[in-house]
């Protein structure tokens, strides 16, 4: 991920990202759910949960929503399943694109994301296809500005907590990390008052593809029109924005 400009437009994803908030919230909640019904209520002993708190914290979730959220899921008159799935595929120009879904009908979620696919341009593939071209990562992104410390501190915090890499790009900060080390790292990085503009376990690829603007802006869609549909809760591809 060094030298790649994911962050290039801080404002407009941010933007995007607080109009779209309430169906994050949802999406985040599906991740409670599914964490709590895997491994328990308790984040101590649940790895996973520990994550996905985490991931709810870095967008902002008021902690009363996540803890509701995990008693919810708990208790003895929590009937909801869903079971995670992955799909893998092709955008326009070959880009490589996972999507993270969790769904209550398997069959209507594979049609639903197959829709997308086609509409783009693209096509879904076969499990395995895409996947060898990504590696599995904590990614935590923090915006300059208004950063309380400074990048030397920063990165020596972030190195000690167990990352493994620290990028400074022009507008952010990047700190990557074992999938394993991403709660510690977070944690110990929330001690100092950093607020992120991103966090948690991604599927980071080890190469980008180039667009022409017709196809980036059929990618654009792909990624949008993916993101609306309620059963997705990630997408991951290789396409340098």
């Amino acid at each position: 991920m060094s030298g790649h400009s994911k962050w290039h437009n801080i404002q407009a994803k941010k933007g995007k990202a607080d109009a779209a908030r309430g169906k994050i919230f949802t999406k985040l909640g599906r991740e409670l759910l599914i964490a709590v019904k895997q491994g328990g209520p308790d984040p101590a002993g649940n790895s996973k949960l520990k994550d996905v708190i985490a991931k709810c914290k870095a967008n902002n979730m008021p902690n009363d929503t996540i803890n509701n959220a995990i008693k919810k899921a708990s208790g003895a008159g929590s009937t909801e399943n869903y079971e995670e799935m992955v799909y893998e595929g092709y955008g326009p120009s070959g880009v490589a694109v996972i999507v993270n879904a969790s769904t209550n009908n398997k069959n209507r979620t594979a049609a639903d994301v197959r829709h997308v696919f086609d509409k783009a341009g693209g096509n879904l593939g076969t499990t395995g296809c895409v996947s060898y071209m990504f590696e599995k990562k904590g990614v935590i992104v923090i915006e300059k500005e208004g950063c309380p410390i400074s990048e030397d501190d920063l990165m020596m915090i972030a190195i000690e907590a167990g990352a493994e890499d620290f990028v400074s790009e022009e507008e952010v900060y990047q700190v990557l990390t074992a999938p394993n080390d991403f709660t510690n790292v977070t944690e110990e990085l929330s001690k100092n008052n950093l607020i992120f503009l991103e966090a948690g376990v991604q599927m980071v690829p080890s190469t980008y593809v180039t667009l022409d603007e017709k196809n980036a802006e059929k990618m654009q869609r792909l990624i949008d029109n993916l993101n609306d549909l309620d059963d997705v809760l990630e997408v991951f591809h290789n396409w340098e924005e």
